[in-house]
């Protein structure tokens, strides 16, 4: 199979609602901060009705991603669920704006397309109430083997872990890219995520998995413990390669035989962390996809994640090619 694409991704198709909010704002309405929670239609719909005006923008974990890799100029696809609604076909329109391939098969009789809430306080916390709707009912016969077997690195959310069915799109998945010789990529996605599925995640990294993306905080979750050192000895006993950000302490990379230690890009101010780490996957899937060393990888991934932070919203709002190009990346 020919290499039609850098990056395939499988994630929650999620329009996201995006506005500034206060502590007392968070504190009034029971929202944890920082957290990610899972919401029902009624909770997301007062919810939206509460929250400041805001921006609205496709959104998902790895939908970002897949934005963020379409702006280096790699050549990206995507799978996931949307309904036959006026969200979905914003959230499919924009996918293919930016230039990913995105045919999903639209939900007609079922829940709305997923959306969330996302209030973002002044220090540049988001905190997320998510309603799944349409994005959980993805399965294995949304898997499109052509997508998966034509891409360099299939890159999984973590997020859809909390459905069965998209598990088991999960599992064929990773039978194709194995199948066709392509790394499988997972992302721990929140620390909620980690908690609710430990084993089902480390035995799937230990069979399938050859690159894990996670922050400090899921990766010593991943393994309970309180040392960050710990958990990247277990992880890359378990995985060929693991890419670990650290908030503004950059990130570290490590493999079997190697570790790096990447800087983050400076900012001068943090304005919403929303796509950071989605971003931060982004570059370095890139620079992976095209041979780049592990260190520029990560280089280009804190570059990023750094862009996405300076502003409201999980995408790229400038060209990250051409922002590499100006950094000497």
């Amino acid at each position: 199979m020919p290499d039609l694409y850098d990056v395939a991704a499988i994630g929650n198709a999620i329009v996201d609602v995006i506005a500034p909010a206060d502590d007392a704002f968070l504190a009034a309405n029971g929202l944890d901060k920082g957290a990610m929670m899972l919401v029902d239609a009624e909770r997301s719909l007062a919810l939206y009705g509460k929250m400041a005006k805001g921006v609205e923008t496709s959104g998902g974990s790895a939908g970002n991603t897949i934005a963020g890799v379409a702006s280096f100029g790699g050549k990206a696809a995507y799978l996931g669920k949307v309904a036959e609604d006026q969200l979905g076909a914003t959230f499919t329109g924009e996918m293919r704006a930016i230039g990913a391939h995105f045919d999903p098969i639209p939900l007609r009789d079922g829940p709305a397309t997923a959306v969330s809430m996302i209030n973002v306080t002044p220090d540049g916390q988001r905190t997320m109430c998510t309603y799944l709707g349409a994005s959980v009912e993805f399965t294995d016969t949304d898997v499109v083997p052509s997508v998966i077997e034509g891409a360099k690195i299939v890159y999984l959310e973590g997020y859809l872990f909390d459905a069965e069915a998209a598990r088991k799109a999960f599992a064929k998945a990773a039978a194709l890219a194995r199948g066709s010789g392509r790394m499988l990529a997972l992302t721990l996605s929140d620390g909620f995520v980690v908690d609710r599925h430990r084993a089902g995640l480390l035995a799937f990294i230990e069979s399938q998995v050859d690159l894990v993306f996670a922050n400090e905080v899921e990766i010593t979750s991943l393994f309970q413990t309180s040392s960050f050192d710990e958990a990247m000895r277990e992880i890359t006993a378990r995985a060929k390669l693991a890419a670990v950000t650290r908030s503004e302490a950059g990130s570290v990379i490590a493999s079997h035989a190697e570790t790096y230690s990447v800087p983050a890009f400076p900012v001068e101010k943090v304005v919403d962390t929303t796509g950071a780490g989605d971003q931060y996957a982004a570059g370095f899937m890139f620079g992976l996809a095209r041979g780049r060393s592990l260190p520029d990888c990560g280089r280009l991934g804190s570059l990023a994640a750094a862009e996405v932070i300076s502003h409201y919203g999980p995408r790229p709002q400038v060209s990250l090619q051409a922002l590499a190009a100006e950094k000497g990346l």
